[in-house]
C-alpha cells in the first residue's frame, strides 16, 4: 500500500471518528432539543446539520471535477431553522456523510496530486480534504458542546472521562504492548 493510499484510509478513519461524535450526541437528544439555541446569535444542532449538508453536498459531489462551491448551493439559506424533526435532521446528516464518503472512496493516490477548485480557489486535493476535515471538527464539537448543556449530568461521555485519564493510559499501554501498535 503506497502513501496515498494510508492517507486515504486514514483520512476516512477521521472523518468516520468525527460523524461518530455526531451521532452519539443525536442519539442523546430528545426531539424538542434539536432546534434549542442559547441566543438569537447562536445556532441550534439542527441548523449546524442542515449547514454541514448543504456544504458536503457541495463539496462532495463531483469533488474532482467542479467547483466545490456548486452554483445551485444558497448557503445563507442553511443558517435558517427549518428542520421540523429529529428524523429529517438525521436524514440530511447521513445523506451529508454519504455523499463525502462515496467521494473518498473513489480517489485514487494519483489523485491526491490534483487540484481541485473551492470558490474558485485551486486547492490540493490534500488540502480541501484537510480543511474540509477542520470545518467539520469544529462544528462536530458545537453539535456535543450544545448536547452537553442540554443533557448535564445526564450527559454520555463520548471520550475520556474526567478523571479516568490514567486508567485510559494503561488500557491503551496493555492494548499495544508488544508492538502492536
Amino acid at each position: 500500500m503506497g502513501i496515498g493510499e494510508k492517507y486515504v484510509h486514514i483520512i476516512k478513519k477521521r472523518f468516520k471518528h468525527v460523524k461518530e461524535q455526531g451521532d452519539k450526541t443525536f442519539e442523546q437528544l430528545a426531539e424538542k432539543d434539536i432546534n434549542w439555541a442559547p441566543n438569537e446569535f447562536s445556532n441550534s444542532v439542527a441548523v449546524i446539520v442542515k449547514h454541514l449538508h448543504g456544504n458536503m453536498l457541495s463539496r462532495w459531489t463531483e469533488f474532482l471535477t467542479t467547483d466545490g462551491e456548486k452554483g445551485n448551493r444558497n448557503r445563507d439559506q442553511e443558517f435558517m431553522d427549518t428542520i421540523e424533526s429529529k428524523q429529517e435532521m438525521i436524514h440530511k446528516w447521513t445523506e451529508g456523510w454519504d455523499v463525502l464518503f462515496a467521494a473518498l472512496c473513489e480517489l485514487t493516490e494519483k489523485d491526491l496530486k490534483k487540484h481541485v477548485m473551492i470558490r474558485a480557489e485551486p486547492l490540493l486535493v490534500i488540502d480541501a480534504i484537510e480543511r474540509q476535515l477542520a470545518h467539520y471538527s469544529a462544528h462536530v464539537g458545537q453539535i456535543v458542546y450544545i448536547g452537553k448543556q442540554l443533557k448535564g449530568d445526564k450527559w454520555k461521555n463520548l471520550s475520556i472521562p474526567k478523571g479516568a485519564s490514567k486508567e485510559y493510559l494503561q488500557y491503551m499501554k496493555d492494548k499495544y504492548e508488544g508492538g502492536g501498535g
